[in-house]
């Protein structure tokens, strides 16, 4: 009898992180996008489309159907969203982050060009139907998730036409209306009927529709204005940022005066301040605490700048002076920053005996907006935002989402309508929900290598010459980039926590562990056999995305 001994399992095996094994790691870019997206995903189809037998042409179609999975949206979304994606970009402090935001723009308009249709998985025609107030970015969320798994969705609209806050307030020269056109018509190809010109607790209750459909969804968004509370403020001539915005959208007369001051710091204040530039005015924003607090984007900050909107902060009105009717001043108190309030930001206070006056035609509040709970019985104070579970189920049947539960930005209000459609469908069908992306283990910096990538110059969007903006205000700003851009941009991607087939692992192997797929696909290039593996540990070494790790191993060395 043999007493040779069984050698111990190598203690650097390395494990795969695919879906048959563990959930594939978060990449940085994922976990900061508020709606979850598979940027990684859908940019590693275009990088990888030779590897993998596509055409470009081919890669461009299947990226834009895994965009459009979790985002009805992707043109739309590609010229607003603020991007925290690429905050986090692993690429970022290599020679720039990937332009995310330009390549989303870029496939969504790609979608258009080619009338492509949304990937629907086959699903039977249920006999439940759904009730969706608002159109907003949330409601179209919930109603194209909602459709696309077979419902009958009613979409009830107070406007002539779909589209929420992207449609009444959002500048044409940042979202052109015939993008979202084009967009909003393509969730009306699935079981969608549109009842415009009904605005929900006045010409039909809250109560009828639950009666004539077994769930609804509240997407109201915040169509009120906060006021400033301020001795002369009502009167002809102070207007809120979103009535300004909706006003100039439906190309109104509007009469603004030559000077005009904005109150804020938040997006709705830079875009009305943006547009009065566009009408003549001399403009100025009023903040109330320092440049580095203010909430906008900063992108859209620069761009205010540039067409001449000035800005003054650690400013507060106190009082607007009128003769007679007519605006004459507003008077402004100096503010410091104090200590931080309960979310952490840097409380204004004022400096006493600092008040001065400025000269103004006009003043456009846009402070904050409000929700609007008017004839839907709600037993909601008018100054509350929806409290609602995490998923966003308000009561039995109930669900809500967007700028109902407090402001955020787009990509949120499309995450909180897919989260919601996803939990009324497992509940409506008595199905599990699918695993959120929070489940998984979000990927380290540290884990990437990025000497690893050459050097590769960022692709940034086409601008319109400056001295146009003004001249020619409606037109876009921004150009979506090129097809060549696209390609390149897609490459710059690291594919962090994903093989994307750089081949070390194979060419370092010396018991020759790795093997290659006959069918290949993004992630998912070679097979692993541990009994072929030495336990050396140079894979994961040269491993440059962090896809490969330290497999774990109990005492008596069997697999984790």
């Amino acid at each position: 009898m043999s007493n040779t001994k069984t050698p111990p399992r190598a203690s650097a095996q390395p494990v795969f992180w695919t879906h048959a094994q563990q959930l594939e790691k978060l990449p940085p870019c994922q976990a900061q996008c508020p709606n979850s997206g598979d940027v990684r995903g859908w940019l590693g189809i275009i990088a990888q489309h030779e590897k993998t037998g596509l055409t470009l042409e081919q890669a461009y179609d299947r990226a834009w159907e895994k965009l459009t999975e979790l985002n009805p949206l992707p043109a739309t979304l590609g010229r607003i969203c603020p991007h925290p994606c690429e905050d986090l970009c692993s690429r970022r402090d290599k020679d720039g982050s990937v332009s995310i935001n330009a390549m989303e723009r870029y496939i969504g308009d790609w979608g258009l060009a080619r009338s492509l249709k949304w990937s629907v998985p086959a699903q039977s025609e249920k006999p439940e139907s759904i009730g969706v107030i608002g159109s907003g970015p949330a409601s179209l969320s919930f109603t194209y998730q909602m459709a696309r798994r077979g419902y009958q969705v009613s979409l009830y609209e107070r406007h002539a036409v779909a589209g929420g806050m992207l449609r009444q307030a959002i500048p044409d020269f940042r979202l052109p209306r015939e993008v979202l056109d084009a967009e909003i018509q393509r969730l009306f190809e699935l079981p969608v009927t549109l009842h415009k010109n009904t605005e929900v607790g006045l010409d039909i209750s809250l109560n009828e529709l639950r009666d004539r459909h077994a769930l609804i969804f509240l997407g109201l968004g915040a169509q009120g204005a906060h006021r400033l509370g301020i001795p002369g403020e009502a009167g002809p001539g102070v207007v809120s940022g979103i009535a300004y915005l909706r006003r100039r959208k439906q190309r109104l007369a509007l009469t603004t005066g030559r000077r005009v001051v904005v109150i804020g710091g938040g997006n709705t204040a830079i875009d009305a301040a943006r547009c009065a530039r566009r009408e003549g005015a001399e403009v100025t924003v009023l903040y109330r605490r320092s440049a580095k607090e203010m909430p906008a984007a900063t992108n859209e900050v620069d761009d205010a700048r540039a067409e001449g909107v000035r800005f003054e902060f650690l400013v507060s009105p106190t009082q607007v002076l009128r003769k007679g009717p007519v605006i004459q001043w507003i008077e402004v108190q100096a503010m410091r920053l104090g200590a931080p309030d309960e979310q952490g930001r840097r409380r204004p206070v004022p400096i006493p005996g600092e008040k001065r006056l400025l000269r103004v035609d006009t003043v456009i509040v846009a402070v904050s907006q409000a929700p609007d709970w008017a004839g839907l019985d709600l037993e909601q104070d008018d100054t509350q935002w929806l409290m609602t579970e995490e998923d966003g189920r308000l009561a039995e049947n109930l669900w809500a989402g967007g700028d109902d539960r407090g402001p955020a930005i787009a990509g949120k209000a499309i995450a909180q309508g897919r989260l919601a459609a996803e939990a009324a469908h497992a509940e409506l069908s008595g199905t599990r929900r699918p695993l959120e992306c929070q489940e998984r283990r979000t990927l380290n910096m540290g884990e990437i290598k990025p000497d690893f990538y050459r050097d590769q110059e960022r692709e940034c969007q086409a601008r319109r010459p400056q001295e146009e903006w003004l001249d020619s205000a409606e037109p876009e700003i921004d150009q979506t980039i090129g097809h060549e851009q696209a390609q390149r941009e897609a490459a710059r991607c690291m594919s962090c926590g994903l093989c994307f087939d750089c081949e070390a692992c194979f060419m370092y192997c010396n018991g020759g562990g790795f093997t290659r797929l006959e069918e290949s696909r993004p992630g998912h290039y070679f097979a692993l056999s541990l009994d072929a593996c030495e336990g050396c540990g140079k894979c994961i070494e040269v491993c440059p995305c962090g896809y490969l790790e330290v497999r774990e191993s109990s005492a008596n060395g069997s697999d984790q």
